[in-house]
């Protein structure tokens, strides 16, 4: 049974690894833009990635209104890929257009 799931706009789609996971949101979804400091990025992981590393907790939640549950869920999200991950290999198939 499928461990990672999407879930970008109730996107369903499932994967074995978190890398894959990662490729598909990469690749299958619209970027986002920040709206903190309106960087384009890749929605799913690599949003969040670039929320949590490149502004305050406090910045995040003013500028998508959300709450302090909302935080803790996407921190837990980051640290849970940033554990299981090989970001390298995702690189690398990015990379590679797979």
């Amino acid at each position: 049974m499928p461990r990672w799931t999407c879930g970008i706009d109730g996107c369903d789609a499932a994967f074995d690894d978190a890398e894959s996971a990662i490729v598909h949101q990469t690749d299958g979804h619209q970027r986002h833009e920040c709206k903190v400091c309106g960087t384009i990025v890749p929605d799913g992981y690599f949003a969040i990635r670039h929320a949590f590393d490149e502004h305050t907790r406090a910045e995040f939640v003013r500028a998508y209104d959300a709450d302090s549950a909302a935080v803790r869920r996407r921190e837990e999200i980051k640290r849970e890929i940033e554990r299981e991950a090989d970001l390298q290999r995702v690189v690398d198939e990015l990379d590679r257009g797979v």
